[in-house]
């Protein structure tokens, strides 16, 4: 499951390094740019392996939940709008199977988590959920200094 669609390029990268089987289901509010993402996947011959559903994340992560989706799911990654972070976490264990992962992008938010000053929605947000899942019992968190903070937690058996 990828939180955040955009133009579609992690799905896209996560498609094409699925296996034959595997299957992505996006999750995304803009038809707009999730159009352009429809293009992309289409001419990388990836489109049959994401299923996009659009509608607020929170919503649609209930639904698959609602469809059988408890801990069914391989990897999850969230990448959207920073306010919703916690819930989207929160969800996604939910979905994960044990031993199943969730990355979660811009958890460094340009180094803003940590200065004091730095006191925006989506810098308390990701702050937030970042204190979260560091306490978090079911999960083993690590967070990568990459580009703009990547954290990946392994949900534990």
């Amino acid at each position: 499951i990828e939180v955040g669609t955009f133009t579609g390029y992690s799905a896209l990268a996560c498609a094409m390094a699925m296996p034959e089987d595997g299957h992505l289901i996006a999750l995304d509010i803009s038809r707009e740019w999730t159009d352009i993402a429809r293009r992309h996947w289409a001419a990388a011959g990836m489109a049959n392996r994401i299923d996009l559903r659009l509608g607020p994340a929170k919503e649609s992560m209930a639904a698959i939940l609602d469809e059988g989706g408890a801990a069914q799911f391989d990897f999850i990654f969230v990448d959207a709008d920073k306010p919703g972070y916690r819930t989207y976490c929160e969800l996604a264990l939910e979905l994960l199977r044990p031993g199943g992962l969730l990355a979660i992008d811009n958890v460094l938010w340009s180094g803003a988590v940590a200065d004091p000053d730095a006191q925006d929605e989506d810098t308390l947000a990701i702050r937030a959920v970042n204190e979260w899942l560091y306490r978090e019992p079911t999960v083993d968190l690590s967070m990568l200094p990459i580009g703009d903070g990547l954290s990946l937690a392994l949900k534990r058996p």
